[in-house]
């Protein structure tokens, strides 16, 4: 079994919902970063020297390859990245290894056969 890492950066206010839609979607677990800054391609704006920008979380989910595209674009629609600017991004890379996942193997086997 292959597997994927999706990395998402979502405004707080959307991390619940994200996950809700992601495990919805064939994901088996995730790991959440809280209260990260970032920037996008417009600078973030000031009041008084004070940056006004939303938190962030950043998101991480290991997932089987062959339910990752759907988990991924599940994440972007939920969290209106193509609908609003600065609403985050997500995106996904080859996992070569991986350890402690036995567990999920099993759950995932059956999911995975059932989806292809």
């Amino acid at each position: 079994m292959h597997f994927k890492l999706i990395i998402a950066l979502v405004e707080q206010t959307e991390t619940e919902a994200v996950l809700e839609a992601a495990r919805a979607a064939g994901a088996t677990g995730s790991t959440v970063i809280s209260s990260a800054r970032g920037e996008g391609a417009e600078q973030q704006k000031t009041f008084f020297g004070l940056t006004l920008e939303t938190q962030r979380d950043v998101l991480l989910l290991v997932v089987e390859e062959h339910l990752a595209r759907s988990i991924l674009e599940t994440i972007a629609e939920v969290g209106h990245f193509e609908d609003r600017t600065g609403c985050g991004i997500a995106f996904q890379v080859d996992v070569e290894d991986a350890v402690g996942i036995s567990h999920q193997i099993r759950v995932l086997s059956k999911k995975v056969e059932e989806e292809i």
